[in-house]
């Protein structure tokens, strides 16, 4: 199984700048990317912050932007979506309970789709509901699943992002423990690309396709940073799992 991961797109307007960069054609890049080397892949996960400012503009862009990309997508959101603007621009978006949340399984692997945005606040969250809704969907997988999610709820050692992350992972990780088949963690958020583990389960963030974090460890504001954009090819092969950053062309 091949998998893809982009994250943090923030569109807003077509030709509207985020950071001094242009969102719009960076994604553009990165979709032309993927269909060149990687049209083949099973399914490209978006794990969230599709718009910069929330905007029905920016999910009509997002939808032009993506409707070249040949392997089939999901989409994620992030602290700077908006559920409603998403969701009625997306209307068959797979949803449940309220939430941009789903699930799928390709072979013996169990792909979960979380939904950690907490509109109003730059932290995630996965309420009571969202929980029970992943207790259920675990309690049904297979012997293998993936998590794809926004908000980390591990800290990667910068302040400013740790102070951000999901909300009360202990709970996360109380439901994630009673099942004991989570292998990996995908997430977005940070803008950067590192790795680990989190309580045993290995995890792996990714740069968004716009604007990075700066690697200031010992800072105490977020800065932005400039490195190549990337996305995530993930190779799954039985137990096995690679994760490659494949860097894109700034436009």
């Amino acid at each position: 199984m091949k998998l893809i991961q982009v994250t943090d797109p923030h569109l807003r307007r077509r030709g509207e700048l985020v950071c001094g960069l242009d969102p719009a054609a960076n994604l553009e890049a990165a979709i032309t990317d993927i269909n060149r080397h990687h049209a083949d892949a099973d399914l490209v996960v978006i794990t969230g912050d599709l718009s910069d400012d929330g905007s029905a503009d920016s999910y009509r862009l997002l939808a032009e932007t993506i409707g070249p990309l040949v392997p089939p997508s999901r989409l994620l959101l992030g602290n700077h979506d908006d559920r409603a603007a998403f969701s009625a621009a997306f209307p068959d978006a797979p949803a449940e309970d309220g939430f941009v949340q789903s699930a799928t399984d390709v072979g013996n692997h169990r792909l979960l789709f979380l939904d950690t945005l907490d509109e109003g606040a730059v932290a995630g969250r996965l309420c009571e509901h969202r929980l029970a809704w992943l207790d259920n969907r675990l309690a049904e997988a297979p012997a293998s699943a993936l998590v794809f999610m926004h908000h980390p709820p591990f800290d990667i050692g910068m302040p400013p992002l740790d102070g951000v992350k999901l909300a009360d992972p202990r709970a996360f990780a109380e439901v994630l423990r009673r099942h004991g088949n989570v292998r990996h963690i995908f997430a977005g958020h940070v803008h950067r690309l590192c790795s680990g583990t989190w309580n045993g389960i290995a995890f792996s963030t990714g740069r968004g396709t716009n604007h990075q974090t700066a690697p200031l460890f010992g800072a105490k504001d977020f800065a932005v940073g400039f490195d190549t954009p990337a996305y995530n090819v993930i190779l799954v092969d039985g137990p096995d799992i690679v994760v490659h950053a494949q860097e894109i062309g700034r436009t």
